[in-house]
């Protein structure tokens, strides 16, 4: 795979469907892809038939989220349009067996998380409404005026800001309610039925239609709180309830067959960082604070995703991380009287394997899929109530076709004996090939069994790539997370060098050839590698590190909590736990890159690196990105992804070179 080859990475949405495509149901997913010409995402809806094809359904280059609704007779989704505040998504509403596409809504900076009503009547999502005369839009005066040139922001509250995004405050997310044939009979939405002070969640309809649940900040943020509850909105007024209060936060929730409301979401009985989702249940009937957690915090970690909560008989599917795999897995639901926390081992599961699935429906008891493996970036699939799996796509093979490397799975012991596990990308020949020791960020997440985009352009060039879960990722239970609370720099490191030693133990890789790399926490441990074991490495890549813990903590939108919750408040530990305390050390050529727009990072943890890092008279450079955020890598501007590519390959090529 090129860096060129971006454009051959299919993005996929999760599926649709009025029925089993076996049995002539309409299923539809939304697919978007780099386009490196328009520099920009382009996204089209597909239709999947039984035998595969996957035809275009909608005439939009920009389409996404397609949404069928109950009845089966209308199909919802999202279509970039473009209007006085620029181009941003409105819903469009078109005839399940074709017509013409209308739009419903007309917000200015749009809409999202779009969801029928169960009586196919009304559409509703979210919409972050601006302030007025802010994003475009005109201010009491009439006037519209440029980003630069809008009133001052006086700003009261830590959690001001927020990465990909800007300012928070003044365009929270509310709930908009569409009716559909009002709409189409000329009065598309405009506005949205709450004006609340705080950003609300994914909605889901109750299943009488009456009202709408979502999720908001505790006490509809008064003050500043990562803890969040469900409230209960009516569609008309935008009057608001409380009706269920977490054990620490929500993220999606659905009503299940029997009327008992479900949620996905997070305790904080220790804390706001490395804390696994998990399935809470508050029945019918009971008070707000009568919820139960129906999934062991122990050993499950849930996808916090509503396209990740689903029902099919007595279970309520799910989506576990485990072990580098995101697998569907059942928890079976008995009623109130015999919930109880299940552990891991005790959950069916109903696809898994060497896959990630990234979220699925259940339609006449047939699961549909998008999933990921080692081959592809998403694919359909079919899972029947017997558990036979059937793929219905082949998304993957315009990647597969520049030429794919096979992914062996590595698994070994720390010094202390802990075990470490990952995976090794291996490039074409015989070797002795050179090695790239690649580092995910988080360090709450984990590296998958999914195809990484990254892994294989570096394979393709020649490079061995060492992946793994170290202490303080997600997927391996409880404790494996919370590993690096107070403690980063210590046995996540033991478990990267561990990895790797493990890895250079096959007689095809060139120990005395390595390079260290990574991004956000992985650009952190690779600034404290180098200069704590720069032995082991010939160069460095950092990128979008978190470098100094103090301004981190007064400028990244998460640092008002986050470098407490991890590092702690003290400024001596702060700093004994900075990769800048330590850049003297550090002997072997440095690269830093950032994003000058990046509010998780912000560029300032670069620049301080690359100064101190020069001062100190390593052979340090500095590679900024204009325009781009934290997710450069993964969803940036095309253009600037293959450049970010080209100038990581020439990095390795100079300092790494094949023999």
């Amino acid at each position: 795979m090129l860096p060129s080859d971006i454009t051959a990475i299919r993005s996929l949405s999760t599926p649709t469907a009025s029925a089993d495509p076996l049995h002539g149901g309409l299923t539809l997913v939304a697919v978007a892809t780099p386009d490196l010409d328009l520099d920009a995402y382009r996204s089209e809806i597909r239709r999947i038939d039984s035998t595969g094809r996957a035809d275009r359904w909608t005439g939009g280059d920009f389409d996404s989220a397609p949404v069928i609704s109950p009845d089966g007779t209308m199909v919802a989704f999202l279509r970039a349009v473009e209007g006085d505040s620029g181009k941003h998504a409105q819903v469009m509403v078109m005839p399940s067996n074709g017509g013409e596409a209308r739009a419903v809504s007309a917000l200015p900076l749009g809409v999202e998380a779009i969801t029928w009503s169960p009586d196919s009547a009304r559409i509703a999502g979210l919409a972050r409404v601006p302030e007025r005369g802010r994003y475009g839009t005109r201010g009491a005066d009439d006037r519209q005026v440029s980003p630069d040139a809008e009133a001052p922001r006086h700003i009261r509250r830590l959690d001001y800001h927020g990465d990909g995004v800007g300012y928070v405050g003044d365009q929270p997310k509310q709930l908009v309610v569409i009716d559909v044939a009002a709409a189409l009979d000329g009065s598309p939405a405009d506005h949205a039925v709450t004006a609340l002070p705080c950003s609300i969640g994914a909605p889901t309809w109750t299943p009488d239609g009456a009202a709408i649940v979502a999720p908001a900040p505790r006490d509809l943020g008064a003050v500043e709180t990562l803890a969040s509850d469900l409230y209960r909105f009516d569609p008309n007024t935008g009057a608001t309830s409380l009706i269920a209060r977490s054990a620490g936060s929500v993220e999606a929730a659905r009503f299940g067959p029997d009327g008992t409301l479900f949620w996905l979401g997070a305790s904080d009985e220790e804390g706001v960082v490395a804390e696994p989702g998990g399935l809470w249940a508050l029945p019918t009937g009971a008070d707000v604070d009568g919820a139960v957690r129906l999934t062991e915090r122990a050993s499950v970690d849930v996808l916090q995703d509503r396209s990740a909560l689903q029902f099919r008989g007595d279970d309520v599917l799910v989506a576990v991380l485990h072990r580098g795999a995101v697998e569907i897995r059942a928890v079976a639901w008995k009623g109130a009287d015999a919930a109880a926390s299940v552990a891991l081992s005790e959950l069916r599961v109903v696809l898994g394997g060497e896959v990630a699935v990234r979220g699925f429906v259940v339609i006449d008891d047939v699961i549909l899929a998008t999933v990921a493996d080692a081959t592809s970036l998403g694919e359909v699939v079919r899972v029947d109530a017997s558990g036979r799996v059937q793929r219905l796509s082949d998304f993957g093979a315009a990647l597969r076709a520049t030429g794919l490397h096979r992914v062996e799975e590595l698994t070994g012991s720390a010094p202390d004996g802990y075990p470490v596990h990952g995976w090794l990308v291996l490039p074409e020949g015989d070797g002795p090939h050179p090695v790239l020791r690649v580092v995910h960020g988080g360090p709450f997440t984990q590296q998958e069994w999914a195809l990484f985009d990254e892994a294989q352009v570096y394979a393709s060039a020649g490079y061995a790539v060492v992946l793994g879960n170290p202490r303080g990722s997600e997927g391996y239970g409880l404790e494996h997370g919370r590993a690096v609370i107070g403690a980063m720099g210590t046995v996540d490191v033991d478990d990267v060098l561990a990895l790797l030693d493990v890895a250079l133990e096959r007689p095809d890789l060139d120990g005395s050839r390595v390079g260290i790399m990574g991004g956000s926490y992985g650009g952190f441990m690779t600034s404290w590698l180098a200069a704590h074991h720069g032995e082991r490495f010939r160069a460095a890549w950092s990128e979008r590190a978190v470098n100094a813990w103090d301004s981190f903590s007064g400028s990244s939108d998460i640092g008002w909590f986050f470098a407490e919750a991890y590092v702690g408040t003290d400024p001596d530990e702060q700093r004994a736990k900075s990769p800048l305390t330590y850049a003297d050390s550090v002997r072997i050529p440095f690269m830093v890159a950032h994003s000058e727009h990046d509010w998780r990072c912000p560029i300032e943890q670069g620049q301080r690196q690359f100064v101190a890092l020069r001062r100190a008279g390593v052979a340090a450079e500095l590679l900024v990105f204009p325009g781009e955020g934290h997710e450069l890598s993964r969803s940036g501007r095309p253009r600037h992804r293959v450049q970010r590519f080209e100038h990581v390959l020439e990095w390795w090529g100079r300092h790494l070179p094949q023999s």
